[in-house]
């Protein structure tokens, strides 16, 4: 096999492709059809922007704005609620526990058998009461 030399590059004339028309499509429902037929947005802009409009496009952006980010603050506000509240909940049963072990360890028995090691011992007298005169202080 060998190969053929390559003929010399020329200068010559590029043949275009023809174009083919596209096949017109069936009539159909379409959006953007029917705004156009209904609107005469073109009519607005013909001699350049309205700015007798401007006013109120920027008063109805600006409560738009204003929605968008009091429903955004709001949101916030009720993953923030739902937080603390499950936080409450923890933090009462904590409290509920404490407060029972507490009372617990404040019984004169359980007292009685915490102080024995210390060699306390639980008064089996009743207290008296000191009465001092008047004239000794």
């Amino acid at each position: 096999m060998t190969k053929k030399a390559n003929a010399p590059k020329a200068n010559s004339a590029r043949v275009k492709p023809e174009v083919v028309a596209p096949t017109p499509k069936a009539p159909g429902f379409s959006l953007f059809k029917l705004l156009d037929k209904y609107t005469n947005v073109d009519a607005l802009f013909e001699e350049g922007v309205p700015l007798k409009y401007l006013p109120h496009v920027l008063f109805i952006t600006g409560i738009t704005l204003f929605y968008i980010g009091n429903t955004h603050y709001a949101e916030k506000t009720i993953r923030r609620i739902d937080k603390i509240k499950v936080e409450t909940e923890d933090l009462r049963a904590d409290y509920t526990t404490l407060k029972s072990d507490y009372m617990e360890a404040s019984k004169q028995s359980e007292v009685a058998r915490n102080v024995a090691p210390l060699g306390l011992i639980e008064s089996s007298s009743p207290p008296y009461q000191v009465i001092v005169p008047a004239d000794e202080y």
